[in-house]
């Protein structure tokens, strides 16, 4: 079989003749797509409920081959893992680990990426302990930007999944309930509520904008950028997963012990009480 150029078809011909289950396809397309994004590093990966249907960046699968290839793999699986709990992170580096055995079984791409795969399931990346309230604190009090303090916030008195976070639109919010609008009748994830700090916050990050994302980069969308992902009052595309998680390891490494700064999943609550509705309820 001829080697593809395209990195999304190398994944369709994996998918076709792994001989996995209809199920785990849909898994594993997610997870190779989403790494395909992480390959172009452009900050415009899918999130949340939009990876499942969003389709992969045309890049060529030679971006995975050579000692080059098989240090943008690790970087790629290194800034997911930021993203993500342990578990999924080990979950979609499997599921990588697969494709690039099947991929250099056939000849298409060389060694040095399953090499580097297997180093780093050796030698995983330690995973900071959870910080704790101290610094949970010093990380909230931090001088950053607005959007920053305000996700923060959001993150750790919601205790909801990042990428759900990052896909709110501004109409989703009910600023004076603290929370995010019900709809029907949500699923107890989908229910999300935050506290004072993130209350006293939200607000000024969307004044004036009855419409798009809540979070936004810092720089106008390029083109392409869906339009339910673009700020139709000032440009701006909705803010990734991986460029937020960027942000807050850059600016917390002045607070962690370690110097290698915090990742978003870390800002979430311990397991505990459920929260009273005075502190923005979860289940409203």
């Amino acid at each position: 079989m001829q080697a593809p150029v395209e990195y999304a078809v190398a994944v369709d011909r994996f998918l076709d003749g792994a001989g996995i289950s209809e199920a785990s396809s849909r898994v594993y397309r997610i997870a190779l797509r989403t790494l395909g994004w992480l390959l172009v590093d452009d900050g415009l990966a899918p999130s949340g409920a939009a990876r499942r249907g969003a389709r992969s960046p045309s890049i060529p699968l030679a971006r995975l081959d050579g000692p080059d290839g098989a240090a943008r793999l690790r970087a790629a699986l290194e800034r997911r893992a930021l993203m993500v709990n342990e578990r999924t992170a080990a979950r979609e580096c499997a599921i990588v680990r697969t494709a690039v055995h099947w991929w250099t079984r056939r000849g298409w791409i060389g060694p040095e990426a399953q090499t580097a795969l297997r180093a780093r399931t050796r030698s995983a990346i330690p995973a900071n302990p959870r910080p704790p309230a101290a610094q949970i604190g010093a990380v909230l009090a931090l001088p950053v930007p607005l959007r920053e303090k305000a996700l923060w916030a959001l993150v750790h008195e919601s205790g909801a999944p990042v990428g759900r976070l990052l896909a709110l639109d501004v109409p989703d919010l009910d600023l004076a309930q603290r929370r995010v609008r019900r709809r029907g009748l949500p699923r107890p994830e989908d229910r999300i509520g935050w506290g004072e700090l993130t209350a006293g916050l939200l607000p000024l990050l969307v004044v004036g904008r009855a419409t798009g994302p809540v979070f936004l980069t810092e720089r106008r969308a390029p083109d392409g950028v869906a339009r339910r992902d673009r700020c139709p009052y000032t440009g701006r595309a909705r803010l990734s997963a991986r460029r937020a998680a960027e942000l807050l390891r850059q600016a917390s490494v002045s607070v962690d012990p370690s110097g290698r700064g915090w990742a978003l999943r870390d800002l979430r609550p311990r397991p505990g009480p459920a929260p009273s509705r005075a502190a923005g309820s979860t289940h409203g």
